[in-house]
Formats: C-alpha cells, sequence, structure tokens
C-alpha cells in the first residue's frame, strides 16, 4: 500500500440507495472508498454496487461468505464481475473454502480479504463460542488466509500488531470499529482511533457513524483524513529516527 493510497473507507450503514447514494455524493472518490455491508445490499440488490461505481467510487463488498467451498467460489466470482475494490470471507469457512475462493478470482480481479473475529464481540463472548483467547484465534486465522493466498484479513486493530509479522507482499489489514478521537464507540466492543490503528500496523480503516451521520460527511472525512496523515508522517519520523 503507498503513502498516497486512500486509507479510509466509510461504511454506508444505509437501509436503502436513496441514503447511501445522498452521502456518497458528498465524498471525494480520490480519498476514500466505501463499504457496502448485508442491510444495504439486501435492500438493493447489486444496482447499488454499480451506481456506486458510476460515481467513481471504489466498493469494499461487506458480505462475509461462509458456506460451503463451492457456493462461496460462485459467489466471489459474481462479486468479482460486479467490479468491487474488494470482497470478503470469513476465515472460519476453513482452508478448502477459503482456497475455493482465491481461485475464484481472477488476478485482476476485486482483493479478496479473510474475516476473522467481528470486533463487536468482546473477548468473553469469544471465549463463550468456543473459541479460545481472541488474540490467538485471530493470529491462527490469519495465518489460515495467507496460506490459502488470500490478500489481507479484517481484524480489530487491537490485535492488528499481533499480526505485523504477516503483512507484506500485498497482505494487508482492514480495521473496522474505527473512531477518530473523540468519537463514542456505538456498538463496538474492541475499537481504536485512527492514531492507534495505524500504529498497531492498519493498512485501511473502515469508519461508519463518524462520518455518515456527521453534520458535514465531506469536513468529517477530511479530518479523519488529517489524523490519518499525522499519524503516517508521526510513524515515518519515528521509524527515521530508529535506523
Amino acid at each position: 500500500m503507498s503513502f498516497e493510497d486512500p486509507v479510509i473507507i466509510v461504511a454506508l450503514d444505509f437501509a436503502d440507495a436513496k441514503g447511501a447514494l445522498a452521502l456518497a455524493r458528498r465524498l471525494d472518490p480520490a480519498r476514500c472508498r466505501v463499504k457496502v455491508g448485508l442491510e444495504l445490499f439486501c435492500a438493493e440488490g447489486p444496482a447499488v454496487v454499480r451506481d456506486l461505481r458510476g460515481l467513481g467510487l471504489d466498493v469494499f463488498l461487506d458480505l462475509k461468505f461462509h458456506d460451503i467451498p463451492n457456493t462461496v467460489a460462485r459467489a466471489c466470482a459474481r462479486a468479482a464481475d460486479l467490479g468491487v475494490w474488494m470482497v470478503n470471507v470469513h476465515a472460519l469457512g476453513g482452508p478448502r473454502m477459503l482456497e475455493a475462493a482465491r481461485r475464484a478470482i481472477p488476478a485482476e480481479g476485486p482483493r479478496l480479504v479473510g474475516v476473522t473475529i467481528l470486533t463487536s464481540h468482546s473477548p468473553e463472548e469469544v471465549a463463550a463460542l468456543g473459541l479460545g483467547a481472541s488474540g490467538a484465534r485471530v493470529r491462527s486465522l490469519a495465518r489460515a488466509c495467507r496460506e490459502a493466498g488470500l490478500d489481507g484479513v479484517v481484524c480489530s486493530a487491537h490485535e492488528a500488531s499481533d499480526l505485523r509479522d504477516l503483512r507484506g507482499r500485498g497482505f494487508v489489514l482492514v480495521t473496522p470499529g474505527i473512531r477518530p478521537q473523540g468519537s463514542a464507540p456505538d456498538d463496538q466492543r474492541r475499537t481504536q482511533t485512527i492514531s492507534e490503528a495505524l500504529a498497531s500496523g492498519a493498512d485501511y480503516l473502515v469508519v461508519g457513524r463518524p462520518v455518515t451521520q456527521a453534520p458535514d460527511p465531506a469536513a468529517a472525512l477530511a479530518a479523519c483524513l488529517d489524523e490519518a496523515r499525522a499519524a503516517r508522517a508521526h510513524g515515518a519520523l519515528k521509524n527515521l529516527e530508529q535506523s
């Protein structure tokens, strides 16, 4: 990921295309990407993705495919046909499913990332699901994604620092639940600020309500980018001082 690559992915968590597109038209495609999740896709289907692409926006299709390998492979192929920038599958689907998804997407197609543990889960909930310690499970799932040839993982920023050694050669860390400094956590449990997430090693940051529910979404996005730019500059300076 280059320094100029847009680091912010705006989550379009709307109930219909009208609200999503109204917000999207206020965003600069050169400064961010957008995420389409389950609610919006179930309400509007592929049409909303095509409309967003028509506005020049790169789309992260966040449907977390998790099914038998053949079904997931076919779904990934259809997502690639939509021209999305990124699509995800759930890493808990296992190696055969991950490998089938990878094979289904052409080399010039979207980036494929695996979801590890949802950021809405607390450590207690992860343990109650029988997944053990969340940090160890996330690392295990991330390794499985890399071994299957995926382009990265979706993980909490709290776990990003433990996955830094897996990054590189196109393998990226996408962190949802990111909040600008001073924002409320809403229903996310394992959140971090933009500065904290970048310092932890995140490559792409998913930001939702702090932008989409702001009185001026474009200004809110600009503030997020300013925070990201400052954090990156600080990190670059720190690395230079240590070299």
